[in-house]
């Protein structure tokens, strides 16, 4: 029997562990003869290139791991299958239909069976029930049709560490992209809006083979390696030693162009973890922490029991060293959160200045506590499943909020326009959520960097500010991240020659032979800058701005 386990992810640099746990499961729990098969894409690929490389296998069952992402492009996929090839099996699993299993199987004729919860160990169960034409045991996540009764069953949790994803299949399929670890499962926290919790408390798997595994992906030629624990800090002392091991080993059984990337609750760090991360070499780790609002009432809503008080001093602790990139979540349309008290959360996130402040919306997420408790929102019925208005927040406010929310990323979190965004808001003396909902307006319609920057010079200029000061911030701005100047920048200028030659001739400017380099006369300043395009900052991903020591000299 040939089986074929299908990922879509939803970009090409993403990985998943999800087809490389259950071929591992396969290998390792099934008792009768599967030959299975991976097949990694994105759903960004040709709907008929994606189809034909699944068919191509001529499996035949067929299974995907199905997400928020991917769901529309797998229901698509699995209707052509099912119509070219009608015996094919199908079967779904992941947290986008394990607790809607019903459903799934009520509304898609093409879906034979749905794998709910932990299939590492579920999946060869299934497929030798399905090779041997046996009965299909009861209470193991095992979700089907049986002459047209639909016969469900809750999540299957495992009580052990799953089998190793880190198969050979895997390293050569990874090819240098982002790479993930998984050390627990589950989730001590039981978020209203989220699904980790929903796994029972956290179970750690073990720790000497995690730690073989963080060298394993080290040496596997990825530069990104993410924990996919949901709380990584949980367990304060397995924290330190996993932390304490990363930072012993880099620069050497780690390459020191790897950095890894933690997802952790930042009011329960304490001391001892933060200086660790204080003491880690620039770059080698990210951090990412849900704050998801300020609002006291709206986090006890969800479940999400925050000291807020703890979180920002404990996250200006971490940002003050910028070694470490920090990532900070909000969430709006949660519940209690209006738009003032939206805005304010807003506003004290800013502050704290870390180098991205995502600003996402509410997902009533199948099988959450928010789904089923049914608080009075009104929410899209396809994927993402994203907040229309709540009772505390009209629909036109969440447009509003969506409208912020494109400044800030095209502004603030792409890291292009940083010096411009301080300068305004300094000299503008406006709330940070006030200028990127005045700036979001004039951006609405902008595609492009480009077309940001000429937004926001004439928005500077509208504002009183002189069009050479404005204009001199851009150029270091944009050069910062990019090596040739919009148009509404640029100012012909012979003396941009000269300076580029007496550069190269001086022995400590003189850069490496094909790397670019930008040059700029900034006016109102009276100095000139260059920029060697190569190496960025680690932390901001911006070129270093060098002043140019000679400028006006023999002029």
């Amino acid at each position: 029997m040939k089986f074929l386990l299908c990922s879509l992810n939803s970009k090409y640099i993403h990985s998943s562990l999800a087809p490389y746990y259950l071929l591992s499961g396969i290998r390792e729990f099934s008792r009768t003869n599967v030959e299975a098969f991976i097949l990694e894409g994105t759903i960004n690929e040709k709907f008929e290139e994606i189809l034909s490389k699944i068919l191509s296998f001529n499996a035949d069952l067929i299974g995907f791991s199905v997400y928020i992402w991917n769901l529309r492009r797998v229901k698509e996929l699995t209707l052509k299958i099912k119509e070219i090839k009608p015996e094919t099996k199908i079967i779904l699993g992941g947290p986008e239909v394990s607790y809607n299993a019903g459903t799934i199987l009520k509304g898609n004729k093409n879906v034979d069976y749905i794998l709910s919860g932990e299939g590492e160990w579920t999946l060869p169960i299934l497929l030798d029930a399905i090779n041997q034409n046996s009965e299909i045991p009861e209470n193991k996540g095992i979700c089907y049709k049986n002459q047209g009764e639909i016969i469900l069953s809750e999540p299957y949790i495992g009580f052990s560490d799953p089998p190793t994803p880190y198969i050979p299949e895997y390293f050569e399929n990874l090819k240098g992209r982002i790479s993930y670890i998984e050390t627990s499962r589950g989730c001590p926290f039981h978020c209203a809006f989220c699904l980790s919790g929903r796994c029972g408390g956290v179970r750690f798997f073990d720790l000497n083979k995690s730690l073989e595994n963080i060298l394993l992906l080290s040496k596997s030629g990825s530069k990104t390696i993410k924990f996919i624990d949901r709380t990584f800090n949980a367990n304060k002392e397995r924290a330190k030693k996993i932390v304490r091991f990363i930072l012993e080993n880099y620069g050497r059984e780690i390459p020191d162009d790897v950095c890894f990337h933690f997802e952790i609750a930042g009011d329960i760090l304490d001391d001892e973890l933060i200086s660790l991360f204080g003491s880690a070499p620039k770059g080698s780790i990210q951090l990412e922490i849900g704050l998801q609002s300020f609002n006291e009432q709206t986090l006890n809503s969800v479940n999400r029991k925050t000291n807020t008080q703890k979180l920002t001093k404990n996250i200006q602790k971490l940002i003050k060293p910028q070694n470490i990139h920090i990532h900070i979540d909000l969430i709006a349309g949660l519940p209690y959160e209006g738009y003032e008290s939206f805005k304010e959360s807003f506003n004290k996130a800013y502050i704290l200045k870390p180098h991205m402040l995502q600003f996402g919306f509410l997902k009533i997420l199948h099988g959450s506590d928010l789904e089923k408790e049914s608080y009075g929102a009104d929410y899209s019925k396809n994927p993402p499943y994203e907040v229309i208005s709540t009772p505390w927040i009209k629909e036109s406010e969440l447009k509003l909020l969506h409208t912020a929310e494109k400044s800030l990323d095209i502004l603030y979190n792409s890291g292009r326009f940083l010096n411009t965004a301080n300068v305004l808001l300094n000299k503008l003396n406006i709330t940070p959520y006030d200028f990127y909902f005045e700036t979001g307006l004039l951006l609405e319609k902008v595609n492009t960097p480009m077309e940001a920057c000429q937004v926001l010079l004439e928005y500077g200029i509208s504002k009183g500010i002189d069009k050479a000061v404005i204009r001199d911030i851009l150029v270091t701005d944009w050069l910062s991240k990019s090596p040739k100047l919009p148009l509404c920048l640029h100012i012909p200028d012979k003396n941009l020659k000269r300076l580029g030659i007496l550069l190269d001739e001086d022995s400590s400017t003189q850069r490496e032979k094909n790397v670019k380099r930008s040059i700029a006369i900034l006016y109102t300043q009276e100095r000139a800058v260059y920029f060697d395009h190569v190496n960025p900052d680690r932390i901001t991903g911006r070129y270093k701005e060098r002043e140019i020591p000679f400028f006006g000299a023999n002029s």
